[in-house]
């Protein structure tokens, strides 16, 4: 069955730095783009980066640009999420994500920017 399983999240200052990964199985990576999502305590969720299977072409968020960085691993199916100069605003759960006739969805992994 399709999986994606985040891990990476954690607790981090202002100013900081983690990388967030995406471990996908269960179906044919190479065929999908991929996407991370954001959910803030009572927000909805958010687009946050996407990148292609096709030309590895890749999209952010406005509130993103310049600091998130999206790529993928084709040989390792997974997805992994850069992000840079992080702000408390920046505090959510992070999702991975895939449309294939409907969205799939991961368990999500924390991310706090605090000082």
């Amino acid at each position: 069955q399709v999986q994606l399983v985040e891990s990476g999240g954690g607790l981090v200052q202002p100013g900081g730095s983690l990388r967030l990964s995406c471990a996908a199985s269960g179906f044919m990576f190479t065929m999908t783009g991929m996407n991370w999502y954001r959910q803030a305590p009572g927000k909805e969720r958010e687009f946050v980066a996407g990148i292609s299977n096709t030309d590895g072409s890749t999209n952010y968020a406005n509130s993103v640009k310049g600091r998130f960085t999206i790529s993928r691993d084709n040989a390792k199916n997974t997805v992994y999420l850069q992000m840079n100069s992080l702000k408390p605003e920046d505090t959510a759960v992070y999702y991975c994500n895939f449309f294939w006739n409907r969205n799939y969805w991961g368990q999500g992994t924390q991310v706090t920017v605090s000082s």
